[in-house]
């Protein structure tokens, strides 16, 4: 029996990514991937049932990473951290901030194509989705730190979420509006100095 042919599967998805980022997912061609990686329609739809499929499987190496950060912060036994290491979570510590740019710096053109490029897709909705799952895991280390008197603010889980939706634009936009890498590092320093979580939860100062 004769093995599938992977031979052009990096040429398809390359042709891909570039059509999608220059023209967004609805506008872009099936046709024109096909005819810059030099295959047919045929063969590329034999690989993918459609344009959607496509465009998941070029996001897919930057959707597993950001999964595989998230499950890890979810992961996290909250009972067994210190109070000291609970409040911790909350500071805005440049390096910490630094190394989130960095890690979707690494992944530039997958995380631009799920901000800027999804509409139509499977992930048209990622900024809301991505900001929603990390209000889950936000709000459980905030109700643990409130649990244990560290902060006595009462904020709703709908509060978090419009919260961490201001602080998640502040990463997006950087992205969607094309920032150098020396941008991104000034802009970084600023963000940092503009999210006050001690001030705004309530926690007794580190």
């Amino acid at each position: 029996m004769a093995k599938p042919d992977h031979s052009i599967d990096p040429r398809i998805l390359d042709s891909a990514r570039r059509e999608f980022l220059a023209l967004g997912f609805e506008k872009a061609s099936v046709q024109n991937i096909c005819e810059q990686a030099q295959v047919t329609t045929g063969a590329l739809y034999k690989r993918y049932r459609g344009k959607n499929d496509l465009f998941c499987a070029v996001v897919a190496d930057t959707v597993s990473d950001l999964r595989d950060v998230f499950e890890e912060k979810a992961s996290v036994d909250l009972q067994a951290l210190s109070d000291e290491a609970l409040i911790k979570a909350w500071d805005m510590d440049e390096g910490y901030m630094m190394w989130w740019f960095q890690y979707l710096y690494e992944r530039h053109d997958g995380f631009v194509l799920l901000l800027r490029c999804a509409e139509g897709t499977s992930y048209s909705n990622f900024q809301h989705d991505w900001v929603e799952s990390m209000t889950r895991v936000t709000y459980d280390y905030y109700q643990e730190a409130r649990r244990r008197g560290l902060t006595h603010t009462d904020i709703s889980t709908q509060e978090i979420h419009i919260l961490l939706s201001a602080f998640w634009t502040t990463i997006y936009e950087p992205f969607i509006h094309d920032f150098t890498w020396q941008q991104i590092e000034s802009h970084c320093r600023l963000v940092c100095d503009l999210f006050n979580w001690y001030q705004v939860l309530g926690f007794t100062d580190p």
